[in-house]
């Protein structure tokens, strides 16, 4: 990462003592979350769980070296 503003949340996770099992531990939280957000039927809670597990992925994705760009093409080769 270029740019280490103090205090990142985004830093202190992709820095973290445990490297990149921090950002998967993120990613298992927050799909928990968001599972019992939408098996409660709340809508709000769903969308805000939802939005923080895709962010999470996205910073597992960079903690592991991986392209976003790769995922959308992956995604993309299942559309066809």
């Amino acid at each position: 990462m270029e740019d280490r503003p103090e205090g990142s949340y985004v830093v202190s996770i992709l820095t973290h003592r445990k490297g990149m099992d921090k950002a998967l531990e993120k990613v298992g939280e927050e799909a928990t979350e968001f599972i019992l957000a939408a098996k409660n039927g709340s809508s709000d809670r769903t969308v805000e769980e939802a939005a923080d597990l895709l962010f999470h992925i996205l910073l597992a994705l960079r903690a592991s070296g991986e392209d976003l760009g790769d995922v959308l093409e992956e995604l993309s080769r299942r559309r066809n």
